[in-house]
């Protein structure tokens, strides 16, 4: 077992003991356009599904800049192993709208910028 199995392992325990009052199930959708079709006029929609778990949180007041990060952004981190696709910047989770999104080095958890519409 590599150091990334074993922090996925650990973080997921914690997620089902720990932090099982503060970890909560998310679904997230991304919908792509396709090419516009000139004949019908219309251009295919599709889209993705995915769910995940993860922790909801908020950023430190110190991280807030008013651009980047406000102060209404949400935090979410997520275990990558536990999510069934890789979010992108332009997604929907819960209801607001993916603005980043960053790894830790071992590559186990996502940190999923949020920000309501």
């Amino acid at each position: 077992m590599g150091i990334r199995s074993d922090i996925q392992t650990d973080i997921a325990a914690a997620f089902d003991a720990d932090l099982a009052d503060a970890v909560q199930a998310f679904t997230g959708t991304r919908t792509v356009t396709g090419a516009y079709d000139p004949s019908t006029g219309t251009s295919s929609t599709t889209t993705t599904t995915y769910t995940g778990r993860g922790v909801f949180g908020g950023y430190k007041v110190g991280e807030f800049d008013g651009q980047h990060i406000r102060a209404t952004d949400t935090m979410l981190t997520a275990l990558q192993s536990e999510t069934t696709d890789t979010p992108k910047v332009g997604d929907d989770i819960a209801g607001l709208r993916v603005m980043d999104i960053g790894n830790d080095p071992a590559g186990a958890t996502w940190s999923i910028q949020l920000r309501g519409a």
